[in-house]
């Protein structure tokens, strides 16, 4: 069985690659995996750009599993040799706009789930959730879906990992700060330059260092990468503007991390989005343990996913590497494939029995 769900995998995966889905224009996949599914036997939901769907043995009061994953890609580069939309498998590598990032972790998460659809007796339900817009971190795909989904245990959601762990995941979060002082003639010794109030905070931004520091990350980095001020030379500015990126760590929530700073520092602060938070999943999770096991390794994923919408403890994993992603040429082992279903279906054998 495991066999023929590979080669379907690779099958749909093949038509993914030759259907365009740039983010928010994911319609050809979105028919494509809703069709694939419903071929199986599975009934499927649709809305927008986004399939899910539940085990044929669904039951409310036992706890559900999600698998996640997202069929959107970024544009081609200019250094595409090949033709992105075109699938050809070539020394076991399968080529194609989207094969490694991440419709491999899409396709096999999808034959993981076929394979568990019609079992009986088992500890877990399972929901698949094949969503959009993950490469623009849109609102439209995976937060669009969520709610729809019921009561959620935790989640494994497909990015090319090399099938290894991804416990923890850092979050973002981009503030935009204004520092006020008051306009005056720069000859005369009048106003209150705003930019030596924009250096105080930014010195503070620079080297405070928060309390908690996170076992996969280390500290919470603050980056202050945009400033502006001033209209001409011999005015005195009364507002200096600068933008931090803030990498927050799972120590903290994005909230935390905001309120921290606003206590110490003069200036306005508004966060762009508290959205993308930073995510975790406990080492001893029975997840967890069932992939260790199996030889897999634990570490920290420096990427932002989907995983940063979940509120639920969540593991990243999946076939493929993550360093192919958004380059020219992108490819997949068709290897890669075979193993990340074998291990996906391995794990999770080993908890919902």
């Amino acid at each position: 069985m495991k066999n023929d769900l590979t080669t379907q995998a690779i099958y749909l995966l093949e038509q993914m690659i030759a259907s365009p889905s740039f983010s928010k224009e994911e319609h050809l996949t979105s028919e494509l995996i809703a069709q694939f599914l419903e071929k199986n036997g599975v009934e499927i939901h649709r809305e927008l750009f986004n399939v899910w769907a539940f085990n044929k043995y669904y039951d409310p009061s036992k706890p559900t599993i999600l698998l996640n994953s997202h069929h959107d890609t970024v544009k081609p580069n200019k250094d595409y040799t090949r033709d992105p939309f075109k699938a050809e498998i070539i020394d076991g590598k399968l080529f194609g706009l989207g094969s490694n990032d991440a419709g491999g972790c899409l396709v096999s998460l999808i034959a993981t789930f076929l394979y568990f659809y019609e079992k009986e007796g088992l500890k877990y339900n399972f929901c698949l959730a094949a969503t959009a817009e993950e490469e623009i971190s849109g609102q439209n795909g995976l937060e669009f879906v969520i709610p729809k989904l019921g009561e959620l245990e935790f989640a494994i959601v497909g990015e090319p990992t090399q099938m290894h762990l991804a416990v923890a995941e850092r979050g973002l979060m981009v503030l935009d700060c204004i520092a006020h002082g008051r306009s005056g003639h720069a000859a005369r010794n009048e106003g209150d330059n705003a930019i030596f109030k924009a250096i105080k905070d930014i010195e503070w931004l620079n080297t405070f260092q928060f309390p908690k520091v996170s076992e996969e990350f280390g500290p919470i980095k603050m980056s202050v990468t945009m400033i502006n001020a001033g209209t001409q030379h011999n005015v005195v500015p009364s507002t200096c503007d600068f933008v931090v990126d803030i990498r927050v760590t799972d120590a903290y929530t994005n909230e935390e991390v905001l309120e921290i700073i606003k206590q110490n520092v003069t200036c306005e602060v508004k966060a762009r989005s508290t959205r993308l938070k930073p995510s975790s999943i406990a080492k001893d999770h029975p997840i967890v343990k069932a992939g260790i096991s199996l030889g897999r390794e634990t570490y920290g994923s420096p990427t932002t996913s989907d995983q940063a919408l979940l509120s639920i403890p969540s593991l990243k994993c999946g076939p493929g590497d993550s360093a192919r992603s958004h380059t020219a040429d992108e490819f997949v082992y068709v290897q890669e494939i075979k193993e990340g279903i074998e291990l996906y279906i391995d794990m999770l054998t080993k908890i919902v029995y």
